[in-house]
């Protein structure tokens, strides 16, 4: 099947300036890209089809690189979220919880502990236990491309366990060893989630050595790092310092600089890291052009309330004692789980529920439930949390928009969505990323012209991910594609409708075939897993 998108405006991923250009997709790959000239019979490649382009930017797949559709995007294979902003690649595995590699032990914990990310389907079959064979499920069919990381939560579980407590020397070479067969596998780099149970009890010494591990096979490490609060430019400083000793390129996940602390101090943060590639250091970063976060409501709580398993965690919820010390860091000196800061209760949005009892809850913050109900916040807080199980979702409204604008801006910036897409009112990032920084900030603010925005959403990444031949509008690339209006592109999805599509993006190719057609999803699922060669190239 050959395709011929005629008279396209091609901005190519390298930001260099666009040109006007005919471009001929032949199966999988870019055959021909000719200057615009002659659209006569002889002048023009023969094609199946013909997109006449006129008016239209022809840019590389956008690619997402921190997502959270580990699950949703087998669950619904469509992928709309993804597929309707022009996201072609998707990096999975983040912030050190996942889905591989487990056991079926490790795994039921994890099912449980990030429902609030993916649900937690009884009836789903989860077939695979290495990241193998849940990269081979991939390949069965999904809409957009997939990269993964190997989540050091779920990794240190295996060897560790969920307890607060230093790996021993032996234990850190049996997680080295589980992070060098998934590297081997195919994963791309590590994450983890040092804000997160069990990824927060993990030393540096243990950081490290996994690092040179992945070091080793060409991948990089991408952090939700110690705090991104109270404590964020020492977390961002700690970050650099361990890869730089560990030889590890570095990606910043989320690289926000949120809660009261950090207010306008995206300068320092941008020092910090220009000084770091001055002496060598291997950086790139990604964000979301939004300003609240979104997690779930038990993971502000302190890491020691949750050591152990869930069962324990909501034992000490029930606890008096326990929980006379819970409220000491959450409303007192600050929780770890809450980034080093107190919860300010007015911030912090129900955004999802497991429980159908508590759906009036959401949209609500936990300050409003509260006033509505005459409670205390925290004694809501709990409540909500031992009724769901510690499935609900949480909006954090904790951003600083000059933080956020300063950030983007940086020549190693690229677009990450962060999107969670379950819940009756995810964080509209999660449908709205892509489009919103071309719409939005690019057209409408000017802070990067579309030739930069492009590339940030689409070259850098694929420069930091090492992919082969993807990223770019090049000849013989696989012809991962989206055409956009550039008048109209715009992120349509709002905090009160979060699940709408972006405007103006009008076809969407994955791997030549068309996943999205005149701005209507077709179904296909020619999207597959991207995988590390030897050497690190990835493909």
């Amino acid at each position: 099947m050959t395709t011929l998108i005629r008279s396209a405006t091609v901005v190519d991923g390298s930001e260099a300036p666009r040109y006007r250009a005919d471009v001929l997709v032949d199966g999988d790959r870019i055959a021909e890209i000719r200057p615009e000239a002659d659209h006569s019979e002889t002048g023009c490649p023969r094609a199946d089809r013909v997109i006449d382009a006129d008016g239209l930017v022809l840019a590389p797949g956008f690619i997402d690189m921190h997502a959270h559709s580990d699950l949703q995007i087998l669950l619904n294979p469509e992928h709309p979220s993804r597929i309707t902003q022009g996201v072609t690649t998707e990096v999975l595995g983040q912030d050190g919880l996942s889905y591989a590699p487990v056991t079926d032990d490790v795994l039921a914990v994890v099912r449980r502990k990030i429902a609030g990310w993916n649900t937690d389907p009884s009836d789903f079959d989860f077939s695979w236990r290495s990241v193998g064979e849940y990269l081979d499920r991939l390949d069965r069919g999904i809409a957009t491309n997939v990269a993964y990381l190997v989540p050091h939560g779920v990794v240190r579980a295996l060897v560790v366990g969920w307890d607060d407590r230093p790996a021993t020397p032996s234990e850190i070479e049996e997680m080295q060893r589980i992070v060098a067969q998934s590297m081997a596998e195919g994963a791309v780099g590590l994450s983890a989630g040092l804000t997160y149970t069990p990824g927060m009890y993990a030393d540096n010494e243990e950081l490290l050595a996994l690092c040179r591990t992945v070091a080793e096979y060409g991948g990089y490490f991408s952090p939700h790092h110690r705090s991104y609060g109270a404590g964020a430019m020492e977390a961002y400083a700690e970050m650099v310092d361990l890869t730089s000793r560990a030889g590890c390129a570095l990606h910043l996940a989320h690289a926000t600089l949120n809660f009261g602390p950090n207010k306008g101090r995206a300068p320092e943060l941008l020092a910090l890291l220009d000084t770091a590639e001055s002496a060598g250091a291997d950086i790139s970063l990604d964000t979301y052009p939004y300003l609240p976060g979104a997690t779930t409501l038990s993971a502000i709580l302190p890491s020691w309330a949750s050591a152990g398993s869930m069962e324990q965690t909501l034992d000490r919820l029930r606890d008096p004692i326990a929980l006379e010390r819970i409220r000491e860091h959450l409303e007192v000196t600050g929780s770890d789980g809450c980034h080093g800061v107190i919860a300010e209760w007015h911030t912090l949005e129900i955004s999802g529920v497991q429980n159908a009892e508590l759906d009036d809850y959401v949209g609500k913050t936990v300050a409003d439930i509260a006033a509505a109900e005459n409670r205390d916040p925290f004694d809501v807080c709990v409540d909500i949390l031992i009724r769901d199980q510690l499935g609900s979702g949480i909006l954090q409204h904790v951003g600083h928009e000059e933080n956020v604008r300063a950030i983007m801006q940086h020549p190693r910036h690229t677009g990450g969505s962060d999107g969670l897409l379950v819940g009756a009112k995810p964080h509209p990032r999660g449908w709205g990323t892509f489009a919103r920084y071309l719409g939005h900030y690019s057209r409408d603010l000017g802070l990067m012209s579309l030739e930069e925005c492009v590339g940030h959403l689409s070259g850098r990444a694929a420069t930091r991910l090492r992919l082969v031949d993807r990223g770019f509008v090049r000849r013989g690339y696989a012809a991962d594609l989206v055409l956009f209006d550039p008048e109209t592109v715009s992120d349509t999805a709002t905090y009160a409708q979060p699940r709408q599509a972006a405007a103006g993006i009008t076809h969407v190719f994955v791997r030549g075939r068309l996943a999205l057609e005149d701005g209507r999803l077709t179904g296909a699922t020619a999207g597959r897993s991207l995988r590390r060669e030897e050497g690190g190239a990835v493909r």
